[in-house]
């Protein structure tokens, strides 16, 4: 057979999918809609005073969760017991009738005192479409996606009655939808979604936008990562801030290279950290380079490009016995990404940089992780000798 599908809209309503199927075979054929849509905010109730044949023509989007019922009857379809369907009162009816029919047969065989009173029912069914007395039709669909027609539309029809009403936790399980009965935490939030926030470009000053994300890192902390991309010179800069406070004590962090496959470990340097090589007689202080999240050899390239572009080093403005220096230094620093076992030692008096321990939860062999008590002049440094977060307010108070 073949399926042909419609995306239609109905007039005061909202989009909807009409799905239509017919098998040239056997001459069947069946009819399907769908909500093109999403689910609203809020359940829905159509209650419409059927008192004439006109209003048996009126008509209807019944989606497979909604619940149509004839209160006079006792008569209810109940949700999901039929696909989603654009129809008319009369056609819902006769949809009904026909699955009732259906079986009546067999029922005739094994049971007719159920069979006869499923007669009976079917024709009162089928009387109400005569309409000689007048019915209610109720349609509540807790999606909102359902809809009878306003013949009348954009004026009041007072025959039919629209409420709205919210989902209780029964229906939005039925529906899928998963219940937040919790109160939303901000924290969650943050690490689900990128801020961005409107800033100039620190090379050419035009406007430009910075990213901000919160990421945890296994077995460490929270960091806040920033970046910033210039559409109008094509800047890029990227920045890590410690998420949470400063720790108890300094951290020390030592890696012996022995491998290649070191470069690939994940660190994060702090502002606050200053990074050393023994073999290579070489430090980077405290607050160079700013917060980095990367690779060991990431860093290194970082550290290589900080001394290459420099112009008082290897520019027009430097001496050529430093130029030959730096440019050994260089060298060496290449083959320790690929070559040269040598020893990466970070110091953060903060205690807020990481290297990846490729054997976490397990003890690292190639590395050692010290804590210790800073000193004064690194307190002061960090400037935590003149911070006082206990007490301050009744020295406050006091002062006035």
């Amino acid at each position: 057979g073949v399926t042909r599908l419609l995306l239609t809209r109905i007039p005061f309503f909202k989009e909807i999918i009409v799905s239509s199927f017919a098998c040239d075979s056997c001459s069947w054929s069946n009819t399907e809609i769908q909500s093109a849509g999403r689910i609203q905010e809020q359940g829905v109730r159509y209650t419409l005073a059927v008192t004439s044949r006109q209003d048996m023509n009126r008509e209807v989007v019944k989606t497979d969760c909604a619940t149509a019922r004839i209160p006079e009857l006792d008569f209810e379809i109940p949700a999901f017991t039929q696909k989603g369907v654009l129809t008319t009162i009369e056609g819902i009816i006769d949809r009904a009738v026909a699955g009732l029919e259906q079986d009546q047969p067999v029922r005739r065989a094994t049971d007719e005192e159920v069979a006869s009173k499923i007669d009976e029912f079917i024709g009162k069914l089928k009387q109400l479409k005569e309409v000689h007395s007048s019915f209610t039709f109720i349609i509540d669909d807790p999606s909102g996606n359902s809809f009878v027609e306003n013949p009348h539309a954009p004026q009041k029809d007072d025959a039919l009655v629209v409420t709205h009403y919210r989902r209780t936790p029964q229906q939005a399980a039925m529906l899928g939808l998963e219940l937040d009965e919790k109160p939303a935490d901000s924290a969650d939030d943050l690490r689900n979604e990128v801020l961005q926030f409107n800033t100039n470009c620190p090379e050419c000053n035009a406007p430009a936008n910075t990213n901000m994300k919160l990421v945890q890192i296994p077995h460490f902390k929270e960091v806040i990562i920033m970046a910033t991309n210039c559409d109008s010179c094509g800047h890029r800069t990227n920045e890590v801030k410690s998420g949470g406070a400063i720790e108890p004590q300094g951290t020390r962090i030592t890696l012996r290279i022995t491998d290649p496959s070191d470069m690939t470990r994940d660190i994060l340097k702090s502002e606050t950290c200053s990074v050393e090589i023994p073999e290579l007689e070489f430090e980077l202080g405290m607050g160079a380079l700013g917060g980095k999240f990367t690779t060991l050899e990431g860093l290194l390239k970082d550290i290589r490009d900080l001394v290459e572009r420099n112009p008082f080093t290897l520019g027009d403005s430097s001496t050529p016995s430093k130029t030959e220096k730096l440019q050994e230094f260089i060298g060496k620093l290449q083959e320790v990404q690929g070559k040269t076992k040598a020893h990466f030692i970070m110091d953060d008096p903060a205690g807020n940089s990481y290297l990846q321990n490729v054997y976490a939860p397990e003890e690292d062999p190639e590395l050692k992780v010290e804590r210790y008590e800073r000193t004064f002049e690194q307190n002061e440094d960090l400037g935590l000798n003149d911070m006082k977060t206990e007490g301050y307010e009744s020295e406050g108070a006091s002062g006035r």
